[in-house]
């Protein structure tokens, strides 16, 4: 399990940190609203642990760009008042547990793992294309009965592929939905890591260039569009 902390006190978040690390929880800390919008852009967390009084965006933000994200991330909110109006208003954007400290933290560990099997039951279905297979909860890609290491980077812009079932996705489609809205427009980012995730899926050549269009999976259908594979200058 992982776990994002977004806590500005430092003593406590990493406290927190070691502990949960002596249960075989890994986590990662962020002191503001800022870093964790940037840690949650590039990595995949299975529970984010939210101070909703921090710098920066507040963690109420940070939960409404969790829940609109789409990536159903359980969300623990932490906050030094204990009255059900600040409860209430917490549900309301999307928390799923709260705690208010001070706090026992087997009390963390235990609320975490109840949401980890509660996540556990409602797990996203297994996409299969092309002799592809991607599963989104495992985070696991195989290509004909072979599995492929990808990274977080890579494995975000083959899942927008791969849910598109065939059909074209845009460069600036994949920055928006496998990056963040931060995201440079001009950067080339999205070209190198499609040509990285090119290379790790392996021959016969899997994701196609549509030129002047975007990229999509080859399903070996002909679609009536001109599409140019590695070695192009369109790659």
């Amino acid at each position: 399990m992982r776990v994002l902390i977004v806590e500005d006190e430092p003593h406590l978040a990493e406290a927190v940190r070691d502990g949960l690390r002596l249960e075989a929880i890994a986590a990662d800390i962020a002191g503001d609203g800022d870093t964790a919008l940037e840690l949650l852009s590039v990595n995949s967390y299975d529970l984010a642990v939210l101070d909703r009084d921090i710098p920066g965006p507040s963690g109420d933000e940070i939960a409404r760009r969790i829940v609109a994200s789409g990536s159903g991330t359980p969300i623990l909110m932490l906050t030094a008042a204990d009255r059900i109006d600040d409860k209430a208003s917490g549900f309301g954007l999307g928390a799923d547990d709260y705690l208010t400290k001070p706090f026992d933290l087997r009390e963390l560990v235990l609320r975490l793992r109840a949401l980890d099997r509660r996540r556990a039951h409602v797990r996203p279905p297994v996409r299969e294309i092309a002799g592809l297979r991607l599963d989104p909860f495992r985070r696991e890609v195989f290509r004909d009965g072979r599995y492929v290491a990808l990274t977080r980077k890579q494995f975000a812009v083959l899942e927008v592929l791969v849910a598109a079932e065939g059909g074209v996705i845009t460069a600036e489609e994949l920055l928006e939905r496998a990056w963040d809205e931060h995201a440079d427009p001009f950067t080339n980012a999205v070209r190198i890591t499609v040509s990285a995730l090119r290379k790790r899926l392996g021959e016969p050549w899997l994701i196609a260039t549509v030129p002047g269009v975007g990229y999509r999976i080859d399903t070996g259908m002909d679609t009536g569009m001109d599409t140019t594979h590695p070695g192009s200058t369109h790659e």
